[in-house]
């Protein structure tokens, strides 16, 4: 069985507001997360995106920061944050962030027109963070040339349903009686 797989399995399920939400190194830092964990899902990532041509990778702060910097240091592709703060640098670009969970601002920096981008997160769950994400990047002019989550949460409504964007997953899980099901071990391609 593979790493991504056992750690989700063995992933401790809180409930915060009626939402039940796996506790994991890849998406809250909690436990630590393993070199060995994170280096199969970068190799993983690497084999999935495409990765031709891109000029950029762009990931939402916080916990996109680790995979995309791992990816990065592979690829050779720099890293954009998107960040919960503002700088009021030349070209910056808010957007709004609405999760199952959670609503804030959120800013977009070093991102411009014709570039290719490459975006990478850590859950997809309501896919409000990469709906509002993709949706700056189209203002901004930016190219998409794929978008990977490495965890798809199914059950839920996921706002990317319908869009121009698929969203390439590792693997895809739900929660069942505060306990993580597999739904698919490869993801979404």
């Amino acid at each position: 069985m593979d790493r991504l797989k056992q750690s989700l399995l063995d992933a401790p399920i809180i409930e915060k507001d009626g939402y039940h939400y796996f506790v994991h190194p890849i998406s809250d830092g909690v436990p630590m997360l393993k070199p060995e964990l994170l280096r199969e899902i970068v190799i993983r990532i690497i084999r999935k995106a495409e990765l031709e041509d891109v000029d950029k990778i762009v990931t939402p702060a916080a916990m996109g920061i680790h995979i995309s910097t791992a990816v990065s240091l592979m690829t050779d592709i720099p890293v954009v944050v998107i960040r919960k703060r503002q700088y009021g640098l030349d070209g910056e670009v808010s957007l709004q962030q609405v999760t199952g969970y959670s609503e804030s601002e959120m800013y977009v920096n070093d991102v411009y027109a014709g570039d290719k981008v490459l975006v990478l997160d850590d859950v997809l769950s309501t896919g409000g963070t990469l709906r509002a994400i993709t949706g700056a990047l189209a203002d901004i002019g930016a190219d998409i040339t794929d978008i990977v989550a490495v965890i798809k949460k199914v059950g839920g409504e996921n706002k990317l349903d319908g869009s121009d964007h698929d969203v390439k997953t590792l693997i895809n899980v739900d929660v069942v009686d505060g306990e993580v099901v597999i739904e698919d071990e490869h993801g979404d391609d």
